[in-house]
């Protein structure tokens, strides 16, 4: 009974975030100044710069010196998988703003000044990835369209791997062929780089992040942090997220994790034992 509440319980979260991706939602306002901002589907930390970058269904936010979301550049699209690659360089994808030109897929693209300007790198019109890893100079991303996970070392040519139904990936910080997902089931592994995954494993999460060998995060559907530092076979829960739900998550590094809940950006400094909120999510429905 236990097993069937938690595989409904990430099945819910799944059907949830494929929903978001509709793209029916009315676009952020203000041009690039700050408004209110929902529906988040990544966070970041620009290595450099040390800024906090938002990627949501209207655009790509940055807190400005008030901790009000401000949209970076002009793009309002909707931002699906988004990760921070390197200094100002992000990679991401999803769907064109309503009225905007373009294939309802974007594909992957790319900012390498901070999210002011994007460009396409491949695959418009082709695939929406929901998740992004970049790891091992390598991109890793789960393709919502087709099912299954995708790998790059250019953002040009991709290698297709297995398919599968998940929401999440993290790769290991110290070995390129070991890939997590989140499944209904609980945790699939991989550890030959993707092309295959064993059958998800408790406990069930709805995200996770590989931060350094002993630092893996996951986060429920309840918002339930947890830590593995085993990569996986043992997890302590370590906090609860405020808000509620998660929409996002990503361990920056060991002790720096961002978690986007139903409202609100949230930060931890000390390995998620205490959180503070970044900025504030304006709950909404239908997107």
């Amino acid at each position: 009974m236990k097993k069937q509440y938690f595989a409904l319980a990430a099945s819910a979260a799944l059907a949830l975030t494929l929903a978001a991706c509709s793209g029916n939602g009315d676009s952020a306002e203000g041009g690039s100044g700050p408004t209110a901002i929902s529906h988040i589907h990544g966070l970041g930390i620009d290595p450099v710069e040390k800024k906090l970058y938002v990627a949501t269904h209207e655009g790509v936010f940055t807190p400005d010196k008030h901790e009000k979301p401000q949209l970076v550049g002009d793009s309002k699209d909707d931002f699906m998988g988004f990760t921070v690659a390197k200094a100002k360089t992000f990679l991401a994808s999803g769907h064109p703003a309503p009225g905007s030109d373009g294939p309802g897929n974007r594909g992957l693209i790319e900012s390498t000044d901070a999210g002011k300007t994007w460009k396409t790198k491949s695959l418009a019109g082709e695939v929406d990835f929901h998740a992004l890893e970049y790891a091992h100079d390598t991109i890793y991303g789960y393709d919502s369209t087709n099912g299954m996970l995708r790998v790059s070392k250019d953002g040009a040519s991709w290698d297709d791997r297995a398919k599968l139904q998940a929401l999440d990936i993290a790769v290991s910080p110290d070995a390129p062929d070991v890939v997590l997902a989140t499944t209904a089931e609980g945790i699939a592994r991989s550890t030959d780089g993707g092309k295959t995954f064993a059958t998800g494993k408790q406990p069930v999460m709805a995200f996770v992040s590989w931060a350094a060998k002993d630092a893996l995060y996951g986060i429920d559907t309840a918002g339930g942090l947890h830590r593995s530092s085993d990569g996986g076979t043992n997890w302590v829960k370590t906090s609860t997220v405020p808000g509620g739900g998660p929409q996002a998550f990503t361990a920056v590094d060991a002790q720096r994790l961002l978690a986007a809940t139903q409202d609100g950006v949230y930060e931890s400094k000390d390995g998620g034992k205490t959180f503070s909120k970044r900025l504030a999510v304006e709950s909404s429905s239908g997107h």
